[in-house]
């Protein structure tokens, strides 16, 4: 094995290590990993869009590889080959949508995976009928709103 690294270049090498890592990992990843590129499951898109956001260059050993990376990551959480141009941009606009939000509204709505704006939207407005609420303004003092 030693003989045929030697003989490869850094991205084969790269290559099969990634391979690697991910046997030695079990089949309970592998396993995950093989369905998740396939899966329109909110929870599945979410775990690819945090590798997309939170790839590190440094985790490459070049900018021809972190480019490389960083599309690869990009169509596993948009792709591109299933979504239309409209989904895509609802995806990135929901996205951003969320990052603007408060920190703990942020992740209240995150907690309930919308699938675009609109859910995202109407779970907010829910929470806020729900702290209109007698008995639920404390809560909203913790959330921090003071609408």
């Amino acid at each position: 094995m030693a003989t045929a690294l030697a003989l490869q270049t850094p991205e084969m090498q790269e290559g099969l290590m990634a391979v690697k890592v991910k046997e030695e990992e079990g089949d309970h990843a592998c396993g995950q990993e093989a369905g998740l590129s396939r899966d329109t499951n909110p929870h599945t898109r979410e775990i690819f869009r945090r590798r997309f956001r939170h790839f590190c260059y440094q985790e490459t050993p070049g900018p021809r590889e972190a480019l490389r990376r960083l599309q690869e990551l990009c169509r596993q959480w948009l792709r591109p080959e299933v979504n239309s141009k409209e989904q895509i941009l609802e995806l990135l606009v929901l996205e951003q949508f969320l990052t603007i939000l408060p920190e703990e509204l942020q992740a209240w709505v995150r907690e309930h995976r919308p699938g675009s704006g609109e859910e995202a939207v109407t779970v907010l407005e829910n929470l806020e009928r729900e702290l209109d609420e007698p008995g639920e303004q404390m809560m909203r003092l913790e959330l921090g709103m003071w609408s």
